[in-house]
């Protein structure tokens, strides 16, 4: 390591037989961090011999030496393949066993019908976001901890990048061509796919991969990171357990979406929850009472679409109790949520803005012109933030709606002095639950003393599993013990 570089991070990944080497090096001349990837049980000369397969293998299918047909579907497809790669490994390795053989065919196996290289990324969980940009610029990616990286993988050229997201796409039942050259698909494991084709995307061909997190976030997780304190969380639980509707809004990135799956840790088990989502992202506690819904985009021909309006408006002839909403964006689906938080359904979703004001301005402008006096309906507005410089997540504002469907800001977190500043008294939110619970200002203060006591009681013992969290809220509301 020379002078000019610095190892941030180093660790390995596991996967298909593959023994992953990755560090995180700052160089002295760069604006954003390398990640660079090493195969360290794939030396450079079988790595030559594998690419000379690959070659030999491509070549006999184009000349017809071999054909393969998609009649059995991808598991027919698949074994096809390797008993190919099994006779041309023997070529090129007479004296080879069986466990190198099958680790050669299962890496041939991902860089032919998988997205190669991109792949290893794929399983690093450290990752949220992977970017192909074009064949000329590495492959970027976005780090949990380091937030953009460059990564040392190319893509050989534009026509495997087409080729990748034909794959994806064929996966999910969609094309993507000259005519329809934008496409929103997903992989089998859920992560989000975006694809463009050149001259759409005018450097070249892209791919934008969001990944789909193997563990759901929990409001332990949360607190951990620093998003949330315990004592803001308490004070969120206690307007979701009295029902009070809820927005999370923010910027691209912020991570509404993962808040919403932490604050579902709050509904009470003896609710019926619909989610409705365009990908499913959200991860509910298993013994929660939950139909999720998927929005459908409609085939070739134009039929089967099931928008989100669609949905929501089904969701109200099931008897629900909660309903999420993974994004508002248009004006019916909008009218439809408020209409519902009007005929008391509680309403818990996510919105693009950056504060609880511009929330408000949002909601009453177009195209989602909601009229003003409506959000009376909504209880809180929780607002995520994301520092791009520095890749930390916060909940920046908590607010409640006053009657007139204004924003009131009750706690807001200070940048500068890192904590919590409580600006307002949350009068609307005391006042409901004094409606209908009973409760005195007194009463609430203690409420949430003891929820923020239970809070702090997850972190200590780092029960941050998702069903386990769910579980026991639930044993709290039975008990408090």
């Amino acid at each position: 390591m020379s002078a000019h570089e610095k190892i941030l991070d180093e660790y390995e990944i596991r996967f298909n037989k593959l023994i992953v080497n990755i560090r995180i090096v700052d160089y002295e001349d760069e604006f954003v961090p390398f990640y660079l990837v090493s195969i360290l049980n794939l030396s450079k000369v079988t790595e030559g011999i594998l690419e000379k397969i690959k070659e030999d293998f491509v070549s006999k299918v184009n000349t017809g030496a071999i054909s393969f047909s998609f009649e059995g579907g991808y598991k027919s497809l698949e074994e096809n393949f390797i008993a190919e790669l099994k006779l041309l490994i023997k070529k090129y390795f007479p004296h080879i066993d069986k466990p190198t053989s099958d680790f050669l065919v299962s890496h041939l196996i991902q860089e032919s019908l998988g997205l190669g290289k991109i792949e290893i990324l794929l399983h690093d969980k450290n990752l949220e976001e992977i970017v192909v940009n074009n064949s000329k610029e590495p492959v970027w990616a976005y780090h949990r901890k380091f937030g953009w990286v460059k990564t040392n993988i190319y893509i050989e050229n534009e026509k495997k990048i087409r080729h990748y997201a034909t794959l994806i796409g064929r996966d999910v039942g969609k094309d993507i061509t000259v005519l329809e050259p934008l496409m929103d698909a997903s992989l089998r494991t859920g992560d989000r796919v975006n694809a463009t084709l050149h001259p759409i995307s005018t450097k070249g061909n892209t791919l934008t991969i969001r990944k789909f997190a193997d563990k759901p976030w929990t409001i332990t997780d949360m607190i951990l990171n620093g998003t949330i304190t315990s004592e803001v969380a308490a004070w969120i639980w206690l307007a979701i357990e009295f029902e009070l509707s809820t927005l999370i809004v923010g910027g691209t990135g912020s991570g509404k979406t993962s808040m919403l799956n932490a604050l579902s840790n709050f509904f009470p088990a003896n609710q019926r929850i619909i989610s409705i989502e365009d990908t499913r992202e959200l991860a509910l506690p298993e013994h929660l009472h939950w139909v999720p819904m998927e929005t459908r985009l409609p085939n070739p021909e134009g039929k089967g679409e099931v928008t989100m309006l669609d949905l929501v408006v089904n969701s109200l002839r099931m008897r629900p109790d909660r309903i999420l909403v993974g994004e508002i964006r248009r004006k019916r689906e909008a009218e439809v949520l408020f209409e519902a938080m009007h005929t008391g359904h509680s309403v818990y979703a996510t919105l693009h803005a950056n504060n609880a004001s511009e929330a408000i301005s949002r909601l009453t402008n177009p195209p989602i012109d909601i009229p003003k006096l409506m959000l009376s309906s909504l209880g809180l507005l929780v607002v995520q933030y994301r520092n791009r410089r520095t890749g930390k997540r916060v909940t920046l504002q908590v607010a409640e709606i006053t009657e007139t469907g204004d924003a009131k800001v009750i706690f807001q977190y200070d940048l500068k002095n890192n904590k919590y500043v409580q600006l307002n008294t949350p009068d609307r939110l005391l006042s409901a639950i004094s409606l209908y619970a009973g409760l005195n200002q007194e009463e609430v203060e203690n409420e949430i003393k003891e929820k923020k006591k239970f809070l702090d009681w997850l972190v200590q013992n780092n029960i941050n599993d998702v069903n386990k969290v769910g579980l026991l809220i639930s044993k709290y509301y039975r008990s408090k013990k």
